[in-house]
């Protein structure tokens, strides 16, 4: 391996896709189990790699040199082997300042909690003092390391300004854990956290809620790769090249769902999408069918609605833990807001916009087989569709047209109608 990223479980890693677009090299990701750790390191064959979870804080006794920074802060994610000799640095501090930089999140004067004890936790209290916070405290399960319990942290420091979390709480597959509850802090005014997958932890989701600036660790991954590669090359690169790969990461890795009413095209439109793109078209309904067996109808009449939206949301679970895909829902899927959280957490959410008159009613659609039906669904969901949406998308046009607008404003963000 010449370059590339150590650590324990790399399945949901995004640096090889980062590292190649950053510069004109293979990039590998390779697992190691502890045990495997020292022969690696011992062997040093390799010119530069990151290192990742659990491992910035054991690599540092293989080291012939560490950079200030690093050593302050007690973790290393980037070795460089010159002639035989490894110099370690900390590429994540510089990451999570640009990640703050661009939440708009200002900790200077700030009360910091900061969720975790390893190697990350160190870096986010050197970047939070860095920054100018006045009081950064740190919590874990346990007092370790003057560390505060989440109990003690709840009962004595609700009035925290920021919130950084650098546990895997939240993280691919339990997307839906959060390490902590923010309504449970009086002024909060930004979440950090460094998770990447899902683009938006439980965490992030609940304060973007609220109102609170929050944002999900995919810019910081981004910004301490390309600083990485600047360690691993000697070359110095503009800061657009960061933005330029974020911006284009985010889009694809982004799943694009489609609410609506029944018979407003989702279907139609998210076919048209999926041709167009390449991505995998996934209909929530569809999965329903397959996962039981049975035709909507016919669940809805042996089982009644409640069943049905169970097993919706089960498969709506699942549709979300995908990414870069074309999703399109049921009508009746924004009625949970657990539903509209997890397609939120890693994807942006399209109503398409069918006036009520050009709605038509069909057998195979339970609470929509006659105008009346459709009527009313209108006028009881329809707040619910804007209000859950992060783009309200007109069908007002052929569903290729349609497509086509929703791709070209994929990647702005914000609320709006196209």
């Amino acid at each position: 391996m010449q370059y590339g990223l150590i650590g324990r479980k790399l399945g949901h890693s995004f640096s090889k896709e980062i590292h190649e677009k950053i510069e004109n090299y293979t990039y590998s990701l390779k697992e190691l189990e502890p045990q495997e750790l020292d022969d690696f390191m011992t062997q040093r064959d390799f010119k530069a790699i990151n290192v990742t979870i659990p491992y910035k804080e054991a690599v540092i006794p293989y080291l012939d040199n560490i950079s200030a920074f690093a050593k302050n802060i007690g973790a290393v994610n980037t070795i460089v082997n010159r002639d035989g000799k490894l110099y370690g640095y900390n590429t994540d501090c510089l990451g999570l300042k640009a990640l703050i930089a661009r939440s708009g999140i200002e900790l200077r004067d700030s009360k910091v909690l900061i969720l975790g004890t390893g190697g990350t936790s160190k870096t986010a209290a050197a970047v939070a003092y860095d920054e100018g916070a006045s009081i950064v405290i740190r919590v874990s399960r346990s007092k370790k390391d003057g560390c505060v319990t989440y109990d003690e942290m709840y009962a004595d420091h609700s009035d925290a300004d920021v919130i950084i979390n650098t546990t895997p709480c939240g993280m691919y597959p339990d997307c839906q854990s959060s390490p902590a509850e923010v309504e449970r802090f009086s002024g909060l005014k930004g979440v950090i956290d460094v998770i990447y997958n899902p683009l938006r932890t439980s965490l992030v989701s609940s304060a973007l809620a609220k109102g609170i600036k929050a944002s999900g660790g995919l810019y910081m991954l981004v910004a301490q790769a390309v600083f990485a590669a600047e360690k691993f090359t000697g070359k110095v690169y503009d800061k657009k090249i960061t933005d330029d790969i974020y911006d284009e990461l985010e889009a694809n890795k982004e799943n694009i769902v489609l609410t609506g009413m029944p018979a407003s095209g989702k279907s139609t439109v998210g076919t048209r999408l999926a041709l167009l793109t390449g991505r995998r078209f996934i209909d929530t309904d569809d999965m329903i069918v397959k996962a039981h067996n049975m035709e909507i109808p016919d669940i809805f009449s042996s089982y009644g609605e409640d069943v049905f939206r169970s097993w919706e949301a089960e498969c709506v679970k699942e549709a979300s833990q995908y990414s870069g895909c074309i999703i399109a829902t049921g009508g009746g899927v924004v009625l949970r807001p657990e539903n509209v959280s997890a397609l939120g957490q890693t994807g942006r959410i399209y109503f398409l916009d069918r006036p009520l008159g050009e709605l038509v009613p069909t057998s195979d659609r339970p609470l929509a087989q006659d105008a009346e039906a459709i009527r009313k669904r209108y006028e009881e969901r329809y707040s619910i569709y804007t209000s859950t949406a992060d783009e309200i998308v007109a069908v007002d046009s052929n569903p290729e047209i349609i497509a086509r607008r929703i791709l070209a404003s994929h990647t702005k963000g914000g609320k709006s109608s196209i």
